[in-house]
């Protein structure tokens, strides 16, 4: 279900990208000329089953992963990210998104505060600035009394509650994420989804979450179903369409 046709420009346009990976011999199709479009104030979440291409498909638009040469182009903020030299993309990404990786990605000598200060600081924040943002944060996500402990002192679900923090702190107008409430309990990850929608969703930014979590399907405006390595069919669940009905981000 797309918006209506008066509502802002699309943030993020996919359009015929394709991406193999080789090995050896042997080449896997991850993606097949998917097409997708995010639009300004959503949160669009890709499921299907392992295997599918979810997190390749959000790895190529935040500019981690090429697509196959010639395939296709991902716009992001009106930024053709596909024509971007490799220095161009990450400094792009840096600035713009908010990545929280599946694996989590934490540095295991920094303590959670520092691992969460770490793109404000990249973006130029000082450091005794960042470290109090990455406090407060840790705070919304409750771990306030955790954020001088180092990663392997936190549980699994702490460790994904510090990743989003991270994520969120250097305030990126594109929020992709891999499985984020994979590790947590019911009630932890309904607090994080809230948290999420009250950060990203506002006009000019947009949220994409990979998920196979049915208990969250309700947050979403749209739900971009995979398979095989396409998109077979995008969808508004009707809790969603009751958040938008009624404007309650």
């Amino acid at each position: 279900m797309d918006k209506p046709a008066d509502a802002s420009a699309p943030l993020v346009v996919v359009h015929g990208v394709s991406k193999t990976f080789h090995v050896g011999n042997t080449a896997t199709v991850a993606l097949r000329e998917v097409d997708l479009t995010v639009h300004s104030g959503e949160l669009l979440m890709l499921v299907g089953p392992s295997g599918c291409g979810k997190t390749t498909l959000i790895s190529v638009i935040s500019g981690i992963l090429d697509a196959d040469y010639g395939s296709g182009s991902v716009t992001v903020f009106g930024e053709n990210i596909t024509a971007q030299t490799p220095a161009q993309r990450t400094a792009f990404r840096g600035k713009n998104i908010g990545f929280v990786f599946q694996s989590f990605n934490l540095i295991p000598a920094l303590t959670a505060a520092e691992n969460v200060s770490i793109p404000a600081i990249l973006n130029g924040l000082p450091r005794r600035a960042a470290l109090k943002l990455a406090g407060d944060l840790l705070d919304q996500v409750g771990l306030g009394d955790r954020r001088d402990h180092h990663p392997t002192q936190l549980s699994g679900g702490q460790q994904q509650r510090v990743a989003i923090a991270r994520a969120l702190v250097h305030d990126p107008r594109l929020i992709v994420c891999d499985e984020p409430t994979s590790a947590l309990d019911h009630a932890t990850g309904e607090s994080v989804m809230q948290l999420l929608r009250k950060v990203a969703i506002r006009p000019g930014r947009a949220l994409i979450v990979v998920t196979h979590d049915s208990r969250i399907f309700s947050y979403a405006e749209r739900i971009a179903q995979m398979n095989d390595g396409r998109i077979t069919s995008i969808t508004a669940p009707p809790a969603a369409l009751a958040h938008v009905s009624t404007g309650n981000h």
